[in-house]
């Protein structure tokens, strides 16, 4: 194992989320490293709640998934999501799988051919375990915005709006577990006290 890529990867704990810096909150809010933390925790969790419905999921897939989701980003950067409004989902799909296939070279094989193998099935969103983790990527990036909302923080209501009809492709008890989630976001969301502005501001 070459330990660059390790050192690489220990610069996505310093790299803002790119989102809450555009919505006015101070650089070092909350990095990559610590969203990719919080997906995996979430992601963890959710894996059991499915295996506690009888659902098979393979949670080691699960957290390696989780892990790695954001890897390539290190290279790219946090791009936002207007981003994909002027290059496309697809480029934006194509150069971050070669960035993240840059990246974990530097293991060699056969490290590196698994951990793209990981990559790609969370890119492809066709595994249930993939589906887990991008359910997650979106449950975390909810909890941020409550904490900082809790906080005082205002102008974030993008990030919740139609958040309660996202498809995951869950159906039966697997859906219900993740709808239950964001439902408990948005009623507390709901209990945060908004101050009104006597100059209607």
């Amino acid at each position: 194992m070459k330990i660059q890529t390790l050192i690489e990867l220990q610069r996505l704990k310093r790299l803002d989320r790119t989102g809450w810096v555009l919505r006015g909150l101070p650089p070092g809010s909350e990095s990559v490293g610590a969203h990719s933390y919080g997906v995996a925790v979430v992601a963890m969790v959710l894996a059991d709640e499915f295996r506690v419905k009888d659902i098979a999921v393979d949670i080691e897939i699960v957290l390696r998934m989780a892990l790695l989701h954001d890897a390539a980003e290190v290279r790219m950067g946090d791009l936002p999501r207007t981003a994909v409004t002027y290059f496309g989902a697809e480029v934006r799909a194509q150069a971050e799988t070669a960035a993240f296939r840059d990246i974990v070279e530097g293991l060699g094989s056969p490290l590196a051919e698994a951990y793209s193998g990981v990559h790609l099935e969370y890119e492809l969103r066709k595994s249930l375990e993939s589906r887990i983790v991008k359910a997650a990527d979106l449950i975390d990036l909810l909890l941020q915005a409550l904490a900082f909302e809790r906080s005082g923080t205002r102008g974030l209501d993008e990030f919740w709006d139609g958040v309660i009809n996202r498809d995951f492709g869950f159906d039966g008890p697997a859906a219900g577990i993740v709808s239950s989630c964001l439902e408990q976001l948005l009623a507390e969301r709901g209990k945060i006290v908004r101050t009104v502005d006597p100059c209607g501001v």
